[in-house]
């Protein structure tokens, strides 16, 4: 087993969360997950009432080291959705994509009730910031990430918030990890574990389509591109320091670059794009992957790919300690 600050300060056997990805990280997949001896997150994103109801509490029922993330930005934009998400009592919080403001609001109210407090940042002022307010653990997040991101690689980065923070919290390193070769490099940079989006919406028990894990599973990295045309045509008001890595389709490849002709053309397009989505339609729906996709060639249990995880960054570290003479 491999002990690290976050395994220590969670009760968790394994320095593996599974990220709380929007419509992908339900309950069965958080549950899974957390039995493995990881870290489950559900997915709550951008604060649907329904969805807390349903898989934050089936994840509370069967109780564990669980947690559920959120956007902080969009629950500002929700009266009263926060106040039901900390009502399931979830024994971790974790919070993405807030200003300052957010984060210290959001830190202070979650730590208020009782949970360990997670905050994703994508560079040092946001991680100083996050801990002042009273985080107990970073996630380090890079580019190299599905889905949402800055511009700051995960090499770099990680060592970077280390450095800012002086050892106050457990860093979790994310973007670009699917194995145990990426657990064991984690480490080595000083980091406590790693969150993997991509290879655990490549599961059985995520909620991700069979559309979108047939195509992810025949991607590359080379296939991604980074977008907004997604939060665009959805009317999310994301910031535009954030970019959001995709693969590659019919969609990203009329709209990205486009945003202001697709703003204004939403009323129009927007209706069809989301009819196209809800029929699977890999052409047009959003295909959130990071850079690690060269890497997941299988849909597999959540289990298997945190004990594979571990194991394999158990053999890598043992094999680095051999090349270490006197």
């Amino acid at each position: 087993m491999i002990s690290t600050k976050l395994t220590e300060l969670l009760g968790i056997d394994h320095p593996v969360i599974c990220a709380p990805m929007g419509s992908v990280a339900g309950a069965r997949l958080a549950t899974a997950v957390t039995r493995a001896g990881g870290l489950g997150l559900v997915g709550v994103s951008y604060g649907d009432a329904a969805f807390i109801d349903e898989h934050m509490a089936r994840a509370a029922q069967d109780g564990g080291v669980w947690g559920a993330g959120c956007v902080m930005f969009t629950f500002d934009q929700r009266p009263g959705l926060w106040d039901k998400f900390l009502g399931y009592a979830p024994p971790v919080v974790a919070l993405s994509f807030g200003d300052f403001d957010q984060i210290r609001r959001y830190v202070s109210s979650a730590a208020a009730s009782g949970a360990h407090v997670v905050v994703q940042v994508h560079d040092t002022e946001q991680a100083v910031v996050a801990v002042e307010a009273g985080a107990s653990v970073l996630v380090a997040q890079g580019a190299e990430a599905g889905g949402h991101h800055k511009t700051l690689a995960t090499l770099p980065l990680v060592p970077a918030v280390l450095d800012a923070v002086e050892g106050a919290v457990p860093v979790v390193a994310a973007g670009g990890f699917a194995d145990g070769r990426g657990l064991a490099a984690a480490l080595a940079l000083g980091a406590d574990g790693v969150m993997m989006g991509t290879r655990f919406a490549l599961t059985e028990e995520s909620l991700a389509t069979e559309g979108f894990k047939k195509t992810l599973v025949s991607a590359s990295a080379t296939d991604t591109v980074n977008t907004r045309a997604f939060d665009v045509v959805r009317g999310i008001p994301w910031d535009e320091v954030y970019q959001a890595r995709s693969v590659s389709n019919d969609f990203t490849r009329e709209w990205t670059g486009r945003d202001a002709e697709l703003a204004a053309r939403r009323a129009e397009i927007e209706p069809r794009w989301t009819a196209a989505v809800a029929r699977d339609d890999t052409s047009q729906r959003a295909l959130f992957a990071g850079e690690v996709l060269d890497l997941v060639r299988d849909v597999r249990p959540a289990a298997d790919v945190v004990h594979r995880t571990v194991t394999e960054a158990e053999d890598v570290l043992r094999r680095l300690a051999t090349r270490v003479t006197p």
